[in-house]
């Protein structure tokens, strides 16, 4: 509870975004050398997902798509946050002036692609699941139009949650100023500053979490420990080998997202350091992304074949085997 009388309780104009603005002059020119090249190697590798998974025919199945659906979130999210964080380093100290509903929307987007990737891995697991626990039923179940329908539920399961909880923050007085000790408008940067009762923000939060961090990493663990008791019993080892390593690629990515997000989230404001969130957050901003295309292109023969095909050199063999494909 803040001291200020509450007719003193009012928004601020605009959010000073603070940064690392406090850190030597040097430092930040060295970490905006470094994450330079990180950000446009994060685009590119993303896109080049997204772009192989739409004019590539062989890649045209419900798992590609999905995982093309979750480049082309890792882009949009890439592009919500690491933009400012970049131009960022480069001003003068005293952080990042941003008005008011500039905060809001990019903690709305940050939050709807953040809740809507949740969502999309434990689809990505429920189609895993699928194809090789029920191969028999697996193209009358998983279907194009299911896949179209699961991917609109991801995104309306994040745009709802980040509507609510943007609304749910900023209707809150802010007495505390408005220096937000983050690189983007977070949420527990932001409602740190806020007055009066917040125990009804922070359940919403940690509520938040449960739901989209806690439940689908519980569903994916548990499908994949279905998908790995099947490999294991059966099939020969060429086909327990393809799908162990798409699994491993899954996973992977599954627990870098869910850690990294429980470990900043899922934990009440009196027990948390913004400054350690500040560091924190130049790993899932810069780096988780970034580690995605890495994984799926390095672990994955048909997206080397996809990738092969654009780049490599056209023969009427390889056109007419591509084509067969």
């Amino acid at each position: 509870m803040s001291h200020w009388p509450e007719s003193n309780w009012s928004a601020p104009w605009e959010f000073v975004i603070l940064g690392f603005s406090g850190w030597p002059p040097e430092l930040r020119a060295l970490l905006f050398a470094l994450l330079l090249p990180l950000y446009l190697a994060t685009l590119t590798g993303n896109l080049l997902i997204v772009g192989l998974a739409v004019v590539d025919a062989a890649l045209h199945t419900p798992m590609y798509f999905f995982l093309g659906a979750l480049s082309a979130v890792e882009v949009a999210y890439t592009l919500v946050l690491t933009p400012p964080m970049l131009a960022g380093f480069l001003l003068p100290p005293g952080g990042q002036a941003v008005g008011l509903s500039t905060c809001a929307a990019q903690m709305g987007l940050f939050v709807a692609l953040g809740g809507s990737e949740c969502l999309l891995l434990a689809a990505m697991a429920l189609d895993r699941y699928l194809a090789i626990c029920h191969p028999l039923y697996y193209p009358q179940l998983m279907t194009m139009g299911l896949c179209w329908c699961l991917l609109a539920c991801c995104g309306l399961g994040g745009s709802l949650l980040a509507l609510g909880l943007t609304t749910a923050i900023f209707q809150l007085p802010f007495c505390h100023g408005g220096l937000v000790n983050h690189v983007f408008c977070d949420l527990p940067a932001v409602l740190v500053l806020a007055c009066g009762d917040r125990d009804l923000q922070e359940r919403a939060l940690l509520a938040a979490c449960l739901l989209l961090l806690v439940l689908p990493l519980a569903l994916i663990l548990l499908s994949y420990t279905r998908v790995l008791a099947v490999i294991l019993g059966v099939g020969g080892a060429t086909g327990r080998r393809k799908a162990f390593g798409t699994v491993a690629s899954h996973l992977t990515v599954a627990v870098l997202h869910y850690g990294c997000a429980t470990a900043m989230y899922a934990r009440p404001l009196r027990s948390r350091s913004l400054e350690e969130d500040k560091l924190v957050s130049l790993i899932y901003i810069n780096l988780t992304p970034l580690l995605y295309p890495a994984i799926y292109t390095l672990r994955n023969r048909d997206v080397q074949g996809a990738l092969w095909r654009a780049v490599g050199p056209r023969t009427p063999g390889a056109a007419h085997q591509a084509n067969v494909t």
